[in-house]
């Protein structure tokens, strides 16, 4: 009876390690990467150029901005808030940085006022939310108008040219490896890693999950939300000044929709829109995903307007799943 026991209880730890093997797989982050492989193997049989090194630079190395927004915008979106003016403050803020190079500042200037700028743009957006207690959407609808008004309305929409030699940060490669890229890397390890192993990265979930429970434990929600939002602010100034380097020229507006491509990155990644769970490396990966979904509609010669839809029905099975996730694990609770 025993050895009949002892035999059924063998498989447990195969079981267990089975679990873990499916629950890794069964990730966000793997099933991006999964897309993602899956994508370029399928595109590139159809048409071998899209794999090609050129096109593949252009992919990672002309969306590498937006995935470094993203990661900024992800640790807003888990703390329970959103701001849809990320747009309009990367291009203020590459505007900044471009005049600034024009006038004749130092470089180093030129690059670190951008970020700094940020961080403090968005540390008032934080306050007003935290602390006049203002839905985020509704204050950073605001500032959306302000910045992107008050934009175009100081530089008229002109292009900024005759920038000076040694500006262009975002052109650099070292080791043959465009610099933006290691911007992206880096960036999003060092933040996956933070809001693993750091009390704020810790109290950012806590206070996305469960405010009450969070205030309950001694996490002061105001000073996380100020917080977040700083951090969101350095690394949208990252993102503009990169924006900004990787052409010979600056566009004084806009990119247009560009704030619906880094939400969409952040919430495709596996963060809920709902706030309390997801990872940065989750929306690097969609972030790329996205950037190779559009490029793959031209090489199968597919109109590329189609990449607005892609994002949309992406958003929703997304938010569906999200919410499917969240009721299963109220039922098991």
């Amino acid at each position: 009876m025993n050895t009949t026991a002892t035999a059924s209880l063998a498989p447990a730890p195969q079981r267990g390690v089975l679990k873990r093997f499916l629950r890794i797989f069964a990730s966000q982050e793997a099933v991006l990467l999964l897309a993602l492989v899956a994508l370029f193997v399928i595109v590139g049989s159809i048409n071998p150029r899209f794999v090609a090194e050129r096109n593949l630079y252009s992919i990672f190395l002309g969306n590498a901005y937006i995935a470094v927004a993203a990661i900024g915008m992800s640790m807003v979106i888990i703390s329970g808030n959103i701001d849809i003016s990320v747009g309009s403050l990367i291009g203020v803020l590459a505007t900044i940085s471009g005049s600034m190079a024009v006038a004749g500042y130092p470089l180093v200037l030129c690059w670190l006022v951008p970020v700094l700028a940020g961080v403090l743009i968005s540390s008032f957006t934080g306050y007003i939310v935290a602390y006049l207690k203002i839905p985020s959407i509704v204050v950073s609808l605001g500032m959306l108008s302000i910045l992107k008004g008050g934009l175009i309305a100081v530089t008229s929409g002109e292009w900024i040219t005759d920038l000076p030699k040694g500006y262009a940060l975002a052109q650099l490669k070292p080791f043959g490896v465009p610099l933006p890229i290691y911007f992206m890397i880096v960036l999003t390890l060092l933040a996956a890693l933070w809001m693993r192993y750091s009390n704020t990265g810790r109290a950012i979930y806590a206070v996305g999950g469960n405010a009450e429970a969070a205030r309950l434990s001694g996490i002061s929600k105001q000073r996380t939300i100020m917080k977040v939002f700083a951090i969101h602010g350095g690394f949208t100034g990252i993102a503009a000044v990169l924006f900004a380097t990787q052409l010979s020229v600056i566009q004084s507006t806009v990119p247009p929709n560009l704030e619906l491509t880094i939400i969409t990155a952040s919430v495709v990644g596996g963060v809920s829109i709902l706030g309390g769970t997801g990872t940065v490396i989750g929306s690097t990966l969609a972030a790329v995903l996205l950037a190779a979904i559009g490029s793959s509609l031209i090489f199968v010669s597919v109109s590329p307007y189609w990449l607005r839809s892609v994002q949309g029905v992406l958003i929703l099975l997304t938010v569906l799943a999200d919410l499917f996730r969240r009721k299963r694990q109220r039922k098991q609770g």
